[in-house]
């Protein structure tokens, strides 16, 4: 593949220019040339828009936040400059995670001064990051760009909040500080695998060399890292999860055809739907009392059926209406002569989840259930 020169930062001797390069996926590489040329022209400077953060140590949040400004049409070939001194970030178009300012219509996108209490809006309550503040302004136009969907599409809307609240959240609060809970105890064991751990690592160690070049160079490491993942998730949220939320919707708004009270949901295919139906129950405000308990879908890979109870929760172990007790912890046959259901299979001990071979069964079990 071709590789095409974008300058991002070039620090120069008098024959050496250490430039980076980007391949027209945006992957970024990094080769050392011998300058050939004086500097860049007028013109030339004038086209390319910079980029500014601080130099040396770097975090995840500044390194996701360049990378998001690059999948915009504005900033996709921008340069880059790494530096703590106020004349260079000056010039420079667009500058995250460092100058003590956060001025939207300035460009700038700072979060370390005394007095920042930005949040993302929306529900959301922890105090933005650089990478929250660039995801704030700038993030819907990233997600219809990956995704090819029209900027005004509601699906837009709908990436761009799960991607906050699955992703660039918990980046915010932990380049903040923030815990992610309140405990006094000890945890049990440390996690040192996520994102920002990862992007911590990848600063030289103490007792390797500082130099800017190198320093800069792993930057750029990071900086795909988090992008890598960005877009990963994003591609699974919009091409997975997006599409199980029509499924749910059409299984919610036509479940009194499964059964007349409306309290039984069907589904042809097996999707995730615990978080879309709760979603979808508080937007359409179904009341207390028209909820549905149960939810049937085809095993995703025995062919056998299962009914689920729906919990009080997506997260909650308890359900708004368990199957009955003296189905639970009872399995095949003598399951199928306590229910009077051919083809049952199983009934977890505490009744949230059972099985059977077809389809009819299944649905016999949960209008049975619904009466008991």
């Amino acid at each position: 593949m071709t590789l095409v020169n974008k300058v991002i930062r070039s620090v120069r001797s008098p024959s050496i220019t250490t430039a980076y390069l980007f391949r027209p996926d945006r992957k970024l590489s990094i080769r050392t040339v011998m300058s050939q040329t004086g500097p860049a022209t007028k013109k030339q400077r004038m086209d390319v828009k910079t980029i500014g953060t601080h130099n040396g140590t770097f975090h995840c949040d500044e390194a996701l936040a360049v990378f998001l400004l690059r999948q915009t049409d504005t900033y996709k070939d921008a340069s880059l400059k790494r530096s703590r001194d106020p004349a260079v970030l000056g010039d420079c178009d667009i500058v995250v995670d460092v100058g003590a300012v956060y001025d939207e219509s300035k460009l700038r996108f700072d979060h370390h001064q005394r007095g920042f209490t930005e949040v993302f809006g929306h529900g959301f309550s922890t105090k933005l990051s650089s990478a929250g503040l660039v995801y704030k302004h700038f993030g819907k136009e990233v997600v219809a760009s990956a995704t090819g969907l029209e900027p005004s599409d509601k699906k837009v809307d709908i990436l761009w909040l799960k991607m906050y609240k699955e992703f660039i959240e918990a980046l915010d609060a932990i380049d903040n500080g923030i815990s992610q809970y309140s405990s006094q105890e000890q945890p049990k064991y440390r996690n040192r695998t996520d994102l920002s751990s990862r992007v911590g690592w990848l600063n030289p160690r103490w007792n390797e060399s500082t130099e800017s070049q190198k320093v800069d160079a792993l930057f750029l490491k990071a900086s795909q890292l988090t992008g890598d993942e960005f877009l990963g998730r994003l591609d699974y949220y919009a091409n997975a999860w997006l599409p199980a939320r029509d499924l749910v919707l059409a299984g919610l708004s036509s479940r009194q055809n499964v059964d007349a009270s409306g309290k039984i949901i069907l589904f042809e295919h097996f999707a995730p739907w615990k978080e879309h139906l709760f979603e979808l129950e508080a937007e359409q405000g179904i009341s207390e009392d028209e909820l549905p308990f149960y939810v049937i879908y085809p095993d995703e890979t025995g062919g056998n059926w299962r009914i689920q109870a729906v919990p009080v929760s997506p997260e909650s172990f308890d359900s708004r209406k368990a199957l009955p007790e003296k189905w639970r912890g009872v399995r095949d046959d003598e399951l199928s002569k306590v229910s009077g259901v051919d083809g049952c299979i199983f009934v977890h001990a505490s009744g949230f989840i059972g099985g059977n071979k077809t389809k009819e069964g299944t649905l016999n079990l949960a209008k049975l259930a619904l009466k008991m």
